[in-house]
């Protein structure tokens, strides 16, 4: 073993092991200018395995439901990174929608309606990639086509996968959406560009509007709290300089999701909602490049999404990031073919 991972295998062997969803931060830059760019922190308290996928055109999928599961075909190919390769955390296709997923305690899916389509929660952003090229597209469908969501657990620990996702388009669109009592709620609108954990997005809004420059007096907060995250996103989005470049845009929103992210020593495994950040990607939706940083490597690498064929007749592909931490630069050709990973199913019903 060498000393990288003799270092990380010490910082994370002793914590208890996670579920696939996970909490972060995540925030969009859509009013720059030059750019639309989008930030997402991935926090947890252990190393989630993540990997770096091609998913071409063409695939076959289900949502995994025991009766009546969704079934699709992915009409777009994306690049997508995983946690512990069984569901997709982050991602954007070639059209330029991206989807995160985010760590939620309050997901509850409710009981199984069989009338309805099921989709397993591990597959969620997975879907959105597949089969839109817009946040519009993604709303609308769901409210003439719903689906159920279904809850997923993580064997090994035995913990349900309560998430909530983010989408956002080059166009600037954005959507928030949770499922609260097995109700989904979708809040759609170019103005929500935050999005943390804990609470419901609802009741962040709400408590955004307590501080200076949001309609309150409080100070800015400056815990690793999801709520203070939310509120230190917002204001440093809103007071962003206009670029000059689009490698500019790109520094500009790294430096946003530094400031909110977490230093080693924080993760509580009791609540995930407040965890170490492990690695983060910010994405310029208007070129379709994707930027990867792990804290574990020196450098940022990244993905020109206009240089990958995506065509039905390609392979699904793999760039490993378990245990490698010495990619550099653009990195569209140095995936390899690989077998596709298994999505999480959900519980039996």
């Amino acid at each position: 073993m060498n000393r990288t991972a003799l270092a990380i295998a010490v910082l994370f062997g002793g914590w208890l092991l996670a579920t696939p969803a996970q909490p972060c931060s995540r925030i969009l830059w859509n009013d720059n200018g030059r750019s639309v760019i989008v930030g997402r922190n991935m926090d947890w308290f252990e190393d989630i395995r993540s990997n770096m996928w091609i998913l071409p055109r063409g695939m076959q999928r289900d949502g995994l439901t025991e009766t009546n599961p969704l079934r699709w075909e992915s009409r777009y190919g994306s690049v997508v990174i995983t946690t512990y390769d069984v569901g997709t955390a982050d991602g954007i296709n070639e059209r330029g929608l991206a989807g995160h997923l985010l760590y939620l305690p309050e997901t509850s899916v409710g009981p199984r309606d069989e009338s309805l389509p099921g989709l397993s929660i591990s597959m969620w952003v997975q879907y959105c990639l597949d089969r839109f090229a817009t946040v519009e597209e993604v709303v609308e469908s769901f409210r003439s086509h719903p689906y159920q969501l279904r809850m997923a657990v993580e064997p090994t620990s035995g913990k349900p996968a309560t998430v909530h996702i983010a989408l956002n388009d080059p166009s600037g669109d954005s959507a928030v959406i949770e499922c609260i009592d097995g109700k989904v709620k979708i809040y759609h609108d170019r103005r929500y560009v935050v999005m943390t954990n804990q609470p419901s997005f609802d009741k962040q809004l709400e408590n955004l509007q307590q501080y200076r420059g949001f309609g309150g007096e409080k100070r800015l907060p400056g815990t690793h709290e999801p709520a203070d995250r939310f509120v230190r996103g917002a204001y440093y989005v809103k007071h962003l300089p206009p670029p000059n470049s689009e490698r500019e845009a790109v520094a500009a929103m790294m430096s946003v999701m530094r400031n909110v992210s977490a230093p080693f020593g924080v993760a509580d495994p009791e609540r995930p909602n407040v965890s170490t950040t492990i690695w983060r990607t910010v994405t310029d939706l208007t070129n379709r490049i994707l930027f990867y940083d792990s804290v574990f490597s020196p450098q940022v690498f990244w993905v020109d999404i206009k240089k990958i064929d995506f065509g039905p007749d390609q392979p699904v592909k793999k760039l490993t990031l378990v245990d490698n931490y010495d990619h550099f630069g653009e990195v569209s050709q140095a995936f390899t073919e690989a077998e596709m990973f298994d999505f999480l199913p959900p519980e039996a019903e």
